[in-house]
């Protein structure tokens, strides 16, 4: 028996050789893994032994010729593929070990160069896997280091590796080399800027098995990019508390997306993905005080995000209630002593937490038989494209408290409406099947006296009743996307009331 071991992550490497040779089995081993068995006394055949040519061209040609790919592709159950082999003076290897150059540690070194990542990624270490995975049921294929001492239990007890091990081996290769060849082609595309390729491959990494998804009946892993952009919930470091949940990372990931639209110290709240509250304030604990007042029944047994380190006063207003997870920059000495008071909270500390990643992201979704796929939505609006189009122009301060709306109402589900007044939602109408129950809902729900808000739609209005509805309420401005074939009514019907509209030109659904 004969195994070839060529392995960049040297992880476990001696310890295997020594147990495989210890079982009688020869060892062939390619420069660098080479040199670390023999320096540990492992007796170890040269590759260029093997195949009688010289590891050429900086050591990129060396595993690729047939006295290697022979000996593994071969079938010990076809007689012709073996005295193809007799004849050919080429032995079989029968045991393959090799894990890949590091090139998703190369290109996320900063400033990595195009050339240095090009020269890190493997040509002969994925034929030889491959070419081992294909022939599973001759030849033990291991990738990952983890699997060493399941192979050496299997041929101490049975001086064999079952089919089975063999074929999971097998499986777990072609699952590995794929990942590999889709982060490289996810690197070269990203190089030049394309977008939206005509093959699109993805890979990630778990992170963990989930207890369950949605529903208790469901199950669901946590898989994280490659190289995730800085700011990414997958970047979080939790500090205390419970196993995060499915709903728990989704809900988070819907405070974050709409945290980042902020850079005054900010606090969203948010309850199965939607926002309930959110507050724009002069520091973190004022910001709290406004999300929270917004909707105190809802923010309960919900997901808070802050853009600011939660210090001590914060953290004590914030364990009155009880909250599923806080996301937070950084926590104080402070305020951690005052929230591990509490054992299920979960904390999460995320550097970078307002950082909006590179442009070009994709946002994907999956349907049946295939994705939808399409950037990121990025723009909230440009300031030069806002257009005033009623009789009376907006305050000063109608104008910021319409920005903050609308950096809010792009984060709920649409139909969306939100009505907001210094700095804070007052009221959210989230996911309605037609905007005038969305205007209705938000009005409804709101536990202030809405005069002289602002109130902000995700799209246009398709009629007036949504303006006559906002007014009545005591709504004093409306910044809406524009764009209806009757704007023209809705213009008239605020006209008539004495409402301010500006129109943004910028549509932000979300299904």
């Amino acid at each position: 028996m004969r195994a070839l071991i060529s392995v960049s992550d040297k992880t476990g490497v001696v310890a295997f050789a020594e147990a495989l040779q210890e079982l009688g089995v020869e060892i062939i081993s390619t420069g660098g893994t080479h040199q670390r068995l023999a320096d540990n006394g492992i007796r170890v055949k040269g590759i260029s032994e093997v195949t009688e040519f010289p590891e050429c061209l900086d050591g990129r040609v060396k595993t690729l010729h047939p006295a290697v790919h022979g000996g593994i592709l071969a079938r010990r159950d076809k007689p012709e593929h073996m005295q193809q082999l007799e004849d050919l003076h080429i032995e079989t290897i029968d045991i393959v070990a090799i894990n890949l150059y590091p090139f998703k540690e190369t290109i996320k070194k900063p400033g990595v160069a195009l050339e240095e990542a090009i020269e890190n990624i493997d040509i002969g270490g994925p034929t030889m896997l491959r070419s081992a995975a294909k022939n599973h049921r001759d030849v033990v294929v291991l990738c990952d280091p983890a699997d060493y001492e399941k192979v050496i239990a299997e041929l101490k007890e049975n001086k064999t590796v079952s089919l089975d091990t063999k074929y999971r081996l097998a499986l777990k290769v072609f699952q590995h080399t794929a990942a590999y060849d889709a982060m490289i082609s996810e690197y070269l595309r990203k190089q030049i800027g394309e977008e939206l390729p005509d093959n699109l491959t993805l890979t990630f990494e778990k992170i963990q098995d989930l207890r369950y998804g949605e529903n208790p009946h469901q199950k669901a892993v946590y898989y994280k990019e490659i190289q995730p952009a800085n700011g990414s919930l997958v970047n979080a470091v939790q500090l205390h508390g419970k196993e995060l949940s499915f709903n728990n990372i989704n809900d988070t990931q819907g405070a974050l997306a709409t945290l980042k639209e902020f850079s005054e110290p900010t606090i969203v709240a948010v309850k199965h993905a939607n926002p309930c509250g959110v507050g724009s304030g002069f520091d973190i604990l004022s910001a709290y005080q406004k999300a929270y007042e917004v909707d105190p029944v809802s923010i309960y047994g919900g997901i808070v995000a802050a853009n600011r380190p939660i210090d001590g006063p914060t953290a004590e207003e914030i364990s009155k209630i009880f909250v599923e997870i806080i996301v937070a920059p950084e926590f104080t000495q402070e305020a951690m002593e005052i929230l591990t008071q509490k054992k299920n909270i979960r904390l999460l500390k995320l550097d970078q937490i307002e950082a909006k990643g590179p442009q070009g992201q994709l946002d994907v979704k999956k349907v049946s038989g295939g994705l939808l796929v399409q950037d990121t939505d990025e723009i909230l609006f440009a300031e030069e494209d806002l257009k005033i189009v009623s009789d009376r122009i907006p305050t000063e301060r109608e104008m910021e408290d319409m920005r903050f709306a609308m950096k809010v109402v792009k984060h709920i589900k649409s139909n969306g409406i939100v009505i907001a007044k210094d700095l804070k939602t007052l009221g959210i109408g989230p996911g309605q099947v037609n905007r005038i129950w969305a205007v209705e809902n938000a009005i409804k729900q709101s536990l202030f006296d809405l005069k002289s808000s602002v109130l902000a739609s995700d799209a246009f209005f398709p009629f007036d009743d949504c303006v006559t509805a906002a007014a009545a309420a005591g709504v004093t401005a409306i910044i809406q996307p524009g764009g209806s074939i009757r704007d023209e009514e809705s213009i008239k019907k605020a006209n008539e009331l004495g409402l301010a509209m500006v129109f943004t030109g910028v549509r932000h659904f979300k299904h």
